[in-house]
Formats: C-alpha cells, sequence, structure tokens
C-alpha cells in the first residue's frame, strides 16, 4: 500500500508527522506492506510549514494512480478571531486564509481524482477536510474537523460530524492536530488487521482515543 501525505505552504507538521510515523511504522512491522511518500501538487520541492522555519521536502507529485491513501493535513496559522477587526495582512496569516489558498493550486483537482478512482482512499487531518469541502469534493458527505471549524465546514457544504474520527468509506477524516496519530492507527487496523495496529501502537506507547464514526446504526435523542 503506497500511502502519499500531501505537502502545501502553511501545512501544520504535526498534522502531516503524527500520521506519517504511524503508517511507517506499520510498514517496518510488516516487511514493506505499507510504503510512505511526502509529495505536493506540484512535484519535488521544499514546501514551508506554518511553524517557524520547520519545512519538510516532497520527493515527487501527489499521483492518485499510484497512491492507495492520500493524506491532506491542516495549516498552521493564526485564529481568525473577529474578521473584521483583522487587517488584510493579519488575515492572510490565518487558517482558513492558508487553506483557501491551496484551492489556487492543482491540489482540488487532483483530490477530485483521488476519489472518484476506486480503491483510493482519502484521509484528512484537522483542516484537510476544509479544503476538500471548500473545493466542493464533499458535498453532503459526512467529515470531521478541528472543533474550531466544525461551523465552516458545515458552511462549505459537508456535513459535519462532532466525533475523533468519521470513516465515509473512501473518506475517513480525523479532528484536530493530534487526532492524527488515531486516525492512522485506525487506517493501519483497517488496511492491515488490528494485530499491526495493535503493534504500532504498543510500539508509539499511544492509546488511540474516540470512537469511529460511521453512518450505520441507530441514532441516540438529542
Amino acid at each position: 500500500m503506497l500511502a502519499q501525505f500531501v505537502l502545501f505552504d502553511g501545512f501544520d507538521p504535526l498534522d502531516v508527522i503524527a500520521p506519517y510515523e504511524v503508517l511507517d511504522t506499520a510498514g517496518m512491522l510488516t516487511g514493506g506492506a505499507v510504503r510512505t511518500e511526502l509529495v505536493s501538487a506540484e512535484g519535488a520541492r521544499e514546501v514551508a510549514g506554518g511553524i517557524g522555519t520547520v519545512s519538510l521536502r516532497a520527493v515527487t507529485a501527489l499521483d492518485p494512480a499510484r497512491a492507495d491513501l492520500i493524506v491532506v493535513p491542516g495549516a498552521y496559522g493564526e485564529l481568525p478571531g473577529d474578521d473584521e477587526d483583522l487587517t488584510d495582512e493579519e488575515r492572510d496569516r490565518t487558517i482558513p486564509a492558508i487553506l483557501g489558498r491551496t484551492l489556487g493550486t492543482d491540489l482540488p483537482r487532483l483530490l477530485d481524482e483521488a476519489l472518484c478512482r476506486d480503491g483510493v482512499t482519502v484521509a484528512t487531518v484537522c483542516g484537510g477536510s476544509l479544503i476538500l469541502a471548500m473545493a466542493g469534493l464533499i458535498e453532503g458527505r459526512p467529515a470531521t474537523t478541528h472543533h474550531m471549524g466544525l461551523d465552516l465546514l458545515g458552511a462549505t457544504g459537508a456535513r459535519p460530524i462532532d466525533a475523533r474520527i468519521v470513516d465515509d468509506g473512501d473518506l475517513v477524516s480525523g479532528a484536530g492536530v493530534t487526532s492524527g496519530l488515531d486516525l492512522g492507527l485506525y487506517l493501519v487496523e483497517r488496511e492491515l488487521g488490528p494485530r499491526i495496529a495493535h503493534g504500532v501502537e504498543k510500539l508509539i506507547a499511544h492509546e488511540r482515543r474516540g470512537v469511529v464514526w460511521h453512518e450505520r446504526g441507530p441514532t441516540p435523542p438529542t
């Protein structure tokens, strides 16, 4: 299984590194059943994260024809607060603005291609689902994001679910930042089985949190 992790300018490093290490560890425990790549829509390049001088190098281009799993992170930036009180420069540094700039790249087209391909799973961490929603790729589909972004997720067309992980088949989304660990472990369990997932969990000393939400079963009263 080839897992490609998307980098874009201003990405949140932990959104990438947490699930990357989980999937890479699963590959180590299975003798290479999982391969991991850092990619960007533009191809091989150094990609600046949203934290100070932290950057990662994309080794190749995002390629839905090659990938079995594509992981899309969120952004690291300033919280929008009261948008009316922000200068243009301050607004450009907010998380929604950073995510929105990805719409001017080839990333939405490539993610659309991925969602249209049989056998490809698109997974998101934190604000990664907002990129898909802003691009109109998950209209009406259940998804989650950081709790502070759930209203925006709904406003951009998705069906926001306040859960740690939401599994909608070829779309699996994780909530805020550290949920990337739980997302990675769930994907390992889903694709490789609970024994490998348990082995990874023990090795990285992390116990998975939260229920994985699926579109099935009775709905509890509110």
